[in-house]
């Protein structure tokens, strides 16, 4: 195996320090300057490799939200299996949690949001969805119980849900998302 060029070393220590200091400072407050400092290069290098700030927190929040297969859970399971793995993502990665921040603050942040959740969120509700037609409003449902509960919990850190369990959480979100999922009479 042959040893990674130094332009993808910098591009690489780029991409850290830029998931770093977008989760730590949101995209607003963080700057070229500081992510620059904190790869140890200088800033003309990440403009070199990313065009700008709009670039680099695109490359830098590509994100694989890694969902199960729909295939291979029961489907009166569905809610709960994507509620858990949605909260043992939020608990186990801040670049998730920093893209989340970036999203209600900045309009960067929400397009790459919509972006990650179109095409990965999608597909899995497709798999499910009775009604095709429905797709991308059971999608869109889906999606605001998982981001709601994560920006109460991992973002405001609102006390009552930041106390809640996994198993709690799963308790009450499960059946809402499952409903939304997979009921076949909802209204389209």
């Amino acid at each position: 195996m042959t040893a990674p060029r130094r332009s993808d070393a910098t591009r690489a220590a780029i991409l850290v320090a830029a998931r770093e200091r977008f989760a730590a400072d949101g995209y607003e407050r963080a700057t070229i300057r500081a992510i620059a400092r904190d790869a140890g290069i200088d800033p003309s290098m990440v403009m070199r490799y990313f065009g700008n700030k709009e670039g680099l927190f695109a490359a830098a929040t590509e994100f694989d939200l890694r969902l199960p297969d729909v295939g291979a859970v029961p489907a009166r399971h569905i809610g709960a299996v994507l509620v858990s793995h949605f909260v043992d993502r939020w608990e186990r990665d801040e670049v998730l949690t920093g893209l989340l921040r970036a999203g209600v603050t900045n309009e960067t942040g929400a397009e790459r949001m919509h972006t990650i959740f179109k095409e990965q969120l999608g597909p899995f509700v497709a798999g499910v969805c009775p009604d095709p037609s429905q797709i991308p409003t059971r999608a869109a449902l889906v999606a605001s119980q998982i981001l709601g509960m994560a920006l109460a919990r991992y973002v405001l850190r609102l006390p009552p849900a930041v106390a809640m369990s996994r198993e709690e959480i799963v308790a009450w979100l499960g059946p809402t998302v499952q409903r939304y999922l997979t009921d076949p009479s909802a209204v389209g």
